[in-house]
């Protein structure tokens, strides 16, 4: 075959077939085919072969699919009566996008200045196969560390104890924690430092704080390596310490003081607020712009929760003048009580035994008196011995002992045990709570249960019946992150989570929890302790 030399070779035959096609076309009285000449990335039109009507500038061609906006069309898509395939010449070969049966590519998807599109009769097409690219990986730490900063987000230092969702994603933490700093954190009524706010909480004090709002901001501003709003978060702290030298639990909008029921500390905020710090000092080490350095309020935190918040060298309290009668399970961390063993040596043995007096007493409220021997249903509020204590509030007061928005915390809580330190005490609680809410399945799943497993919806009722809870749906992915059985459970919980849209609890609780469940969901939620 004799080629013109202005022709590369490689050319010949589509000129040749060009030239037939014409000649065809010129004889049956038929449009021939055009030669679409792209430039600068922009591409001609294309008229479809017999059967399939010309599309331009993206429109729809006849038995064809619609390329536009520089998106990839479907290859070999059959027009009626025939198909088409656009080819691109030149360039790297995947500057033309591939169409069929008259689709025209358009928006950018032509390749690269001046590469020739022919249009190529062809008598049968393959199946719909697409020619996109999958989308890339998700990235994936650990993120090295730099100059201040030992565990930069993300690090994705999974356990090899526990499953992860299939593809986590880094984005989706972070587009999470941007939702709870824009919902929840703010300078107003915090006297010159940031406080986390309540602002759309059912039942609750309008904008009001409280201490575990800010544990939970620490805890979420130390994995995201924020220091800034964790110094500050802290300093807030500082303005509102009771008698006991921690701060008051429910704190006014305007900051001037407590509310009227809010004085005294709780201590499922202090003991976050206090591993929060024991992670900044691994984190920044120093002291930021604190007074003192992260390592030694630590130390002071964990003194005055061990002299004010435990009782009987073994039971954790929920607050100073309680007792072994009122007991809140989703306080107990003992993940947590294993470092502070470590750090609080004047109590090491004393902080080992308040680990196994817990675990006994959730191992009791597990029983066929309650109904919930299987499920891990524990009750909100119960005595020593693990029976429901609706008294848990004093005289006249009514506590709840269903599984709430206290115990649903649980899984999340007993779940890093396991995950962090192989606790088989542990791995046996959330193999309960697991089975159970697998077998409901996430889509099921209401915020609210009986001890028997029975559904008890607090919010997510009526009008809010198909908004969930990222409080109750997060903790019990995370406890099912204990499995591989439990894989799709745990697939699903981190969907919903990362949806950030199961909100039925309110703005500053489940964003708060929506974090943090999406935080260990993607090994991030980490005890910097043991890299």
């Amino acid at each position: 075959m004799t080629v013109s030399p202005r022709i590369p070779d490689r050319h010949g035959c589509t000129w040749t077939v060009l030239a037939i096609a014409i000649l065809g076309a010129a004889a049956c009285q038929l449009t021939p085919p055009s030669l679409a000449q792209s430039s600068g990335g922009q591409s001609g039109s294309t008229a479809g072969q017999n059967g399939g009507a010309g599309g331009s500038g993206g429109s729809r061609g006849q038995g064809g699919g619609l390329a536009s906006g520089g998106s990839s069309a479907r290859a070999s898509t059959s027009g009626s009566g025939g198909s088409t395939k656009v080819t691109g010449n030149g360039g790297n070969g995947f500057g033309a996008t591939a169409g069929s049966g008259g689709v025209q590519s358009s928006g950018g998807t032509s390749g690269n200045g001046g590469v020739n599109v022919v249009v190529e009769p062809r008598d049968a097409a393959p199946p719909d196969v697409a020619v996109d690219t999958a989308p890339p990986p998700p990235s994936r730490g650990p993120t090295p560390a730099q100059t201040g900063v030992k565990f930069p987000f993300p690090q994705n230092r999974e356990s090899s104890r526990c499953i992860y969702p299939n593809l986590y994603r880094n984005e989706d933490v972070q587009a999470a924690y941007d939702q709870w700093k824009k919902d929840t954190v703010t300078s107003d009524g915090a006297k010159g430092f940031h406080r986390v706010k309540r602002p759309k909480d059912p039942g609750l004090d309008p904008d009001s704080t409280v201490s575990e709002g800010i544990a939970y901001g620490m805890l979420i501003a130390v994995y995201m390596n924020d220091p800034t709003l964790f110094d500050d978060l802290w300093k807030y702290e500082q303005q509102f310490l009771g008698q006991y030298g921690l701060m008051d639990w429910n704190i006014k909008a305007d900051g001037s003081g407590p509310t009227a029921g809010g004085v005294g500390p709780a201590t499922d905020a202090d003991e976050d607020m206090a591993f929060a710090l024991l992670m900044a000092d691994k984190q920044w080490g120093g002291k930021g712009s604190l007074s003192k350095n992260y390592i030694d309020i630590a130390k002071d935190t964990i003194t005055s929760i061990w002299n004010n918040e435990i009782f009987d060298y073994k039971y954790v309290k929920p607050w100073p003048t309680a007792d072994s009668s009122t007991i809140n399970l989703s306080y107990f961390a003992p993940a947590y009580y294993k470092l502070f063993a470590k750090i609080d040596t004047k109590n090491t043995a004393n902080w080992t035994t308040t680990v196994d007096t817990m675990y006994t007493v959730l191992g009791a409220s597990l029983n066929s008196a309650n109904g919930n021997s299987d499920n891990g249903l524990v009750p909100a509020w119960c005595d020593s011995g693990g029976k429901p204590n609706g008294g848990a509030f004093g005289p006249g007061q009514s506590s709840p002992t269903n599984y709430q928005y206290d115990s649903c915390r649980t899984p999340f809580r007993i779940g890093l045990d396991w995950c962090w330190n192989g606790e088989t005490r542990a791995q046996s609680y959330v193999a309960k709570t697991s089975k159970f809410f697998s077998g409901i399945t996430v889509a099921k799943m209401v915020d609210g249960y009986d001890l028997n497993g029975n559904p008890h919806a607090q919010f997510q009722t009526g009008a809010n019946a198909l908004m969930q809870s990222a409080a109750f749906v997060g903790p019990a992915g995370v406890g099912a992150m204990s499995n591989a059985s439990y894989q799709t459970f745990v697939n699903d919980a981190y969907a919903v989570v990362a949806s950030r849209t199961a909100l039925v609890g309110g703005t500053y609780y489940d964003d708060s929890w929506m974090v943090m469940s999406l935080l260990m969901m993607t090994a991030n939620f980490l005890d910097y302790t043991v890299y």
